[in-house]
């Protein structure tokens, strides 16, 4: 059974998310839970929110036990950019684009061969 998180129009850049999760992807959740936790990093909170989000899912949701839980996949996809400007000399003005995320967590119930 697969069991998903989304965390969508989180205010950083793709880019930098994307770091921070490819950093825990083949990761156990336990222990992705703890490298998260001390990663120095201001987008290890949105990943980290987004992995406990998907665990109570699967936990209340599900009925699924923490410990048949396996971290399948985490995807950052782009989400919507916010287009703002600023004044520079001459009355001009230069665009400058606010960049969105979508953080999405992929959990899998490990199948038991009883």
């Amino acid at each position: 059974m697969l069991i998903t998180a989304t965390q969508k129009n989180t205010r950083q850049a793709p880019r930098k998310v994307r770091e921070v999760a490819n950093a825990v992807k083949g990761m156990e959740i336990e222990r992705a839970i703890r490298q998260l936790a001390v990663m120095d990093r201001r987008a290890s909170t949105v990943v980290l929110k987004t992995l406990r989000q998907a665990v109570a899912n699967a936990t209340n949701n599900h009925g699924a036990k923490f410990e048949d839980l396996t971290l399948k996949n985490i995807t950052v996809d782009q989400g919507t950019t916010y287009k703002r400007w600023r004044a520079v000399a001459r009355g001009q003005a230069h665009g400058i684009e606010k960049k969105t995320s979508h953080v999405k967590v992929e959990l899998e119930v490990k199948k038991d061969d009883k």
